[in-house]
């Protein structure tokens, strides 16, 4: 019976040394990791930051764009029809769709480095075995598990808003668009020179590469400081707090860092926390449009130019003079390109970057909801102008507004996704959207590739209409994130 009284008074005495962790002494200055990271400012770190974790994008761009220079050439060797390519891509998305979850819920959960890291090596590691599959099934199934990894690369850019002060995230992150773009440019650039000569398998290899120097700078970039502080290691957070402020040549704030412990975190019953309900059901729909939109645009750009719908024309389609050769006219029915058709794609994936000064702008002084209404609202626009009667330069012309259009809704709820959430969630947050990011893709193909056979007016009203939902939802959501300090918690 004695050692009741024993038991109590040891939790006594372990709660006051817990509790004497979290609070300061009394008359001593405190400072949350939110109040550091707007006095240490913006430096050299976080150019640094911008550069290692912008890159994850040329990473993630190769992996996704490397399907649409290889399935030409998996066609041919593995005699495939149009609904096996297709599947190939399908596939990718699935994988991205159930891995984003699960990995966005270990990221709030054991760290955002961890689940980045692993994620590449996942990547690099399932990309490289693709190379050497010995069939159709195996390729599909290990494009599947590239798929997943890449989907971890997205906490790069929770990184990079956790660390970047309130006013430099609306500029910052917007740019890290010339990353993807550069990632999507170089894997066509390089599929023109090496699908030729030696081969995809070759390709899928040197597109690997960017991954695997990337996971070797990984260590130049700390845990983020507010997840830290999150699980309570108040040490290592002030450790990369003081280092950040020792590379900008800044100051820490006076006092003692002090912020409550959140034992609970990743939790998906807190996306559907009252708070949050209407604003996590919203983004969900506007993820899904945005993807059904942007994949839609890129495969109606290959239907339209491959089909020569410009004014109704009859006119047979002009031969490719660069795929004038034996593989192009190979049996097995399938078209290689040839340099007019890479040239056609760098081209149009250029029109990514067109209006990005545009949506730096509009996100910083309109705000993220306003400006993702607008750009939606002109996306179904140009949806419908493409029905128009026009010359090929016109057409190219509304396709190349398309990808601008496209690229900037995903830059801004990508900003938005990532703000609006509190610490504790914002991986999970970031990992739901990006899974139904992924149905909207999965869902593409069949409108741009079937419904758009059948019926060319319709399948562009309802990229439209799905345009016009997501405007409408973007400018009703109930939280505008624009100067707003990041949450720790609900």
């Amino acid at each position: 019976m004695a050692t009741a009284p024993k038991e109590a008074e040891n939790a006594i005495a372990l709660e006051e040394i817990h509790t004497e962790k979290q609070e300061a002494p009394k008359g001593q200055r405190t400072f949350t990791v939110e109040e550091a990271v707007e006095t240490i400012g913006f430096g050299r770190f976080h150019i640094m930051l911008f550069l290692i974790m912008g890159s994850t994008g040329v990473a993630e761009a190769m992996e996704i764009m490397l399907i649409a220079v290889v399935s030409p050439l998996i066609r041919c060797e593995w005699q495939l029809q149009d609904w096996q390519v297709a599947l190939v891509t399908t596939m990718v998305f699935f994988g991205y769709m159930i891995f984003s979850i699960v990995l966005g819920l270990l990221a709030d959960r054991y760290g955002r480095w961890k689940i980045l890291l692993l994620s590449f090596l996942w990547a690099a590691y399932f990309s490289l075995l693709t190379s050497f599959a010995p069939s159709y099934i195996w390729f599909v199934f290990l494009r599947a598990m590239v798929g997943g990894g890449v989907s971890g690369h997205a906490q790069g850019l929770i990184i990079k808003t956790e660390f970047l002060p309130t006013k430099y995230r609306g500029y910052m992150l917007p740019l890290s668009q010339v990353f993807w773009l550069a990632g999507s440019l170089l894997i066509i650039g390089l599929a023109s020179v090496v699908n030729p000569t030696i081969g995809w398998r070759w390709l899928i290899r040197i597109a690997s590469i960017p991954g695997i120097l990337l996971i070797l700078v990984f260590k130049f970039i700390p845990e983020s400081a507010r997840y830290n502080i999150s699980t309570g290691n108040v040490a290592a957070a002030m450790a990369t707090l003081q280092k950040i402020a020792k590379m900008n040549g800044t100051v820490m704030p006076e006092g003692v860092l002090r912020e409550p412990t959140k034992e609970r975190r990743g939790r998906f019953k807190d996306l559907m926390h009252p708070k949050y309900l209407r604003t996590t059901l919203q983004i969900w729909i506007i993820w899904l449009g945005i993807a059904f939109a942007y994949y839609g645009v890129i495969l109606a750009s290959t239907e339209l130019l491959e089909r020569d719908l410009v004014c109704g024309s009859v006119a047979p389609p002009v031969q490719d003079p660069g795929d004038d050769s034996e593989e192009s006219r190979s049996p097995c029915h399938c078209h290689l390109f040839g340099p007019a058709a890479y040239q056609t794609m760098i081209i149009s994936t250029a029109g990514e970057i067109a209006l990005n000064p545009l949506n730096i702008l509009g996100i910083n002084f309109l705000g993220r909801r306003l400006s993702l209404c607008i750009t939606m609202g002109c996306t179904a626009l140009f949806f419908l102008l493409l029905n128009i009667c026009t010359s090929s330069t016109g057409m190219i012309g509304f396709l190349f507004m398309l990808r601008a259009l496209v690229s900037a809704n995903f830059n801004t709820i990508y900003i938005y996704t990532a703000e609006v959430y509190p610490t504790t969630m914002r991986a999970l947050g970031m990992g739901t959207s990006g899974s139904l990011c992924r149905v909207g893709a999965m869902v593409a193909p069949f409108i741009s590739q079937v419904l758009m056979s059948a019926s060319f007016i319709g399948a562009l009203c309802l990229f439209a209409a799905v345009c016009i939902v997501c405007a409408i939802s973007a400018f009703t959501l109930p939280i505008e994130t624009k100067g707003r300090a990041l949450q720790v918690c609900i």
